[in-house]
């Protein structure tokens, strides 16, 4: 079922949701300037074999509104876009897990909206809180690489950038399928309607992020991708210190990318919650 979510603003949120309608709500939370169907196909089939799963495009992206410009935001603003999207889902509670910013996004969610989530997943992210770990610098072929995020490209050209994007973010240890993440894509293109970035995460504002995660009472699972080229070890281990009673679990090979090799993992950890 597709459903529009009203938020804040002139944003309005393209949502999916899949799977029993009395099945537990799982909220997936994708990362920065990427759209619902970045998530494989695969993982929302794995899934829906014990959720109601809930997908979205953030604003910017997919078929949500695009307004950046006009209307500018901060990254702490997607979190209460999530809860809007919870709500227009008839949704009160959820597990939610979230990749990248999606990550950072679940840490709010858990901070700020314990009373709606039944369990909180993070992986591919970092911590909010001000206590952060020695971080290492992304990988400088990415550096370089995001410095062409917002250009303007046909759709050829955008395909690409985004497939040498998804190269470089799976890492050095897994198989990478250039015509896989292709179709991922393309998919993500034809759903949008255009290929136009509009990298609007890229400039949304950033503070008013931190948060005290040793409050956290929500069940949290933090999944450790270890060959992630952005927010590399130990970042994982320091999210997970920092919210008692957290699990903390590794994806073997794993980077900063859904390629198929981690989907069987990554489905069953998530159906463990």
């Amino acid at each position: 079922m597709d459903f529009y979510a009203e938020t804040r603003g002139p944003y309005r949120l393209w949502a999916r949701a899949t799977g029993p309608s009395d099945a537990p709500a799982l909220l997936l939370i994708m990362g920065a300037n990427a759209n619902a169907l970045t998530w494989p196909p695969a993982l929302i089939e794995a899934l829906e074999e014990k959720f109601r799963v809930i997908v979205y495009d953030h604003r910017d992206t997919g078929r949500s509104t695009w307004a950046f410009d006009e209307h500018p935001y901060g990254i702490a603003d997607l979190a209460e876009d999530a809860v809007a999207v919870l709500d227009a889902a008839g949704a009160d509670r959820a597990h939610v897990a979230g990749m990248s910013m999606g990550g950072v996004l679940v840490q709010l969610l858990a901070a700020d909206h314990p009373d709606r989530l039944l369990s909180a997943t993070a992986f591919c992210t970092a911590a909010v809180s001000g206590d952060g770990p020695p971080m290492l610098d992304p990988d400088p072929r990415l550096l370089e690489l995001w410095e062409h995020l917002a250009d303007e490209r046909d759709r050829e050209a955008e395909l690409d950038w985004r497939v040498e994007h998804w190269r470089l973010l799976n890492g050095d240890k897994l198989p990478f399928d250039a015509t896989w993440f292709r179709a991922i894509e393309e998919a993500c293109i034809d759903h949008a309607g255009t290929p136009r970035n509009a990298a609007a995460h890229a400039r949304a504002d950033q503070s008013g992020l931190a948060r005290d995660l040793s409050r956290v009472t929500v069940p949290f699972l933090v999944i450790d991708a270890p060959e992630d080229p952005v927010n590399p070890p130990p970042n994982a281990a320091h999210l997970a210190a920092q919210v008692p009673g957290s699990e903390l679990v590794t994806v073997p090979g794993m980077g900063h990318a859904l390629p198929p090799a981690v989907v069987p993992d990554l489905a069953r950890i998530l159906r463990s919650r």
